[in-house]
């Protein structure tokens, strides 16, 4: 098949690095030079494992990036993979969905054939309905029926995403029309896993809903955690036991510094947003929200149980990525900390294998060392904040610091006095 992704980003990159190289003949619109420019030298403008390698058989071969969209002209199916960063409501700022669905349109107005123009971008119930479909037919000047349209949003973990795409859970598939849904449907015939269709905006709710239900787990389990804490109960032994359970599972109940990342705060606050504008007051949703902004700072109240006042002192905080395996910082836990830090007067010394050069951008002023026995020579106290592997390895280097205070909000650690955020 012909396929156009629309946005070189996270989701776009993978989306369409994966579709090639199960060999269809994919075109990736970016607008960014740069980024494009990267892209069509099979180099990847962010750090995913399984990337570059998919990039170096594909690229010149059967997928390409252009800053045009004159491929849309061209192929079966147009996927909008555009951010939807959050207004400062909270809400899905859907701007760049719409920019991208008029352009779209354009390119459409001379097709070569039938055409489904696909939403992969999380967004609210009932967009691709009554944003995506009217700007495009509207720019294209085409009747209702002239292009399909179709939802089908993504669940790729970061870190983990190649592995996601090619191996799913399962495959939603939200359309206008069943021709549609068989043509998107169709894209997806060499991935063995279930196919779930629905109507457009069941689609998008799914994906506001799986998001939601992952973050209200780890803001549960972090609350027993806080609980735990004080109670002088371990409660990873506590969730290990819960976990077998098979109505609960065990993943998502890891307690700790709460989540971040690109999608569960601003999937959470703009599906709250939207239950209040419809009138229902989201009680569970808020409280999952407010559970996880408190969390970075119980951890710095615990480091100055343990240390006192921490103005002039040097603490160390290791890990800046949201999670592992990426180096993605946006809504880092490790943002707020830092952040509660200096305006306490401590002074950082931050390493994150991957994740520095992102952070940088937003505290240039910080001291970035280039590894963590570097960050720890010489601390009053250390934090860890994200669960790189590499972590657990940790030993002989917290013989440098200063003081031995070890505070970890990811349970990565197997060095001896430590302590956690919430066990």
């Amino acid at each position: 098949m012909k396929i156009t992704i629309v946005g070189g980003g996270y989701v776009g990159l993978v989306t369409g690095a994966c579709f090639a190289d199960a060999g269809n003949e994919v075109t990736i619109v970016e607008s960014d030079t740069k980024k494009a420019g990267m892209i069509n030298e099979k180099t990847a403008p962010i750090y995913e494992p399984g990337l570059e390698p998919i990039l170096g058989k594909t690229i010149g071969k059967n997928l390409r990036a252009e800053l045009s969209y004159d491929s849309v002209r061209t192929s079966d199916l147009t996927f909008i993979c555009v951010g939807t960063p959050a207004n400062d409501d909270g809400s899905a700022n859907l701007s760049f969905l719409e920019s991208a669905s008029r352009s779209i349109g354009t390119a459409l107005q001379k097709p070569t054939g039938y055409h489904v123009v696909v939403v992969k971008s999380t967004v609210p119930p009932g967009t691709t309905g009554d944003l995506v479909r009217p700007a495009v037919l509207t720019a294209a000047h085409k009747k209702e029926n002239d292009i399909g349209f179709a939802m089908n949003p993504e669940f790729l973990r970061e870190g983990r995403a190649i592995e996601d795409f090619q191996n799913p859970d399962r495959i939603v598939i939200g359309s206008s029309s069943s021709m549609a849904g068989d043509r998107v449907a169709d894209a997806y015939r060499r991935f063995q896993s279930p196919v779930v269709r629905t109507s457009l905006a069941a689609a998008e709710m799914i994906k506001y809903t799986s998001n939601a239900f992952l973050a209200t787990k780890i803001s549960f389990a972090n609350e027993i955690g806080n609980i735990c804490k004080e109670l002088g109960i371990d409660v990873y032994e506590v969730m290990k036991g819960v976990g077998l359970d098979q109505r609960i599972g065990s993943k998502f109940l890891d307690a700790g510094a709460g989540f971040g990342g690109s999608c569960f705060p601003k999937d959470v606050s703009s599906l709250t947003i939207l239950a209040e504008r419809a009138g229902i007051d989201p009680q569970i949703l808020r409280a999952v929200l407010a559970v996880n902004e408190q969390q970075p700072h119980r951890l710095v109240a615990l480091l100055e149980n343990r240390a006192g006042q921490i103005s002039g002192k040097r603490i160390a905080v290791l890990g800046l990525a949201f999670k592992d395996n990426t180096d993605d910082v946006r809504d880092s836990r490790a943002i707020p900390v830092i952040r509660e830090l200096l305006e306490k007067g401590a002074r950082v010394a931050a390493f994150d294998p991957m994740a520095g050069p992102n952070m940088q951008k937003i505290f240039p002023s910080i001291e970035y060392a280039g590894s963590a026995a570097d960050a720890l020579l010489g601390a009053d106290a250390c934090l860890v904040m994200t669960e790189w592997p590499e972590f657990s390895r940790i030993n002989h280097e917290f013989d440098g610091m200063k003081k031995r205070i070890i505070i970890e909000g990811r349970h990565i650690l197997t060095c001896d006095g430590k302590e956690g955020i919430c066990w």
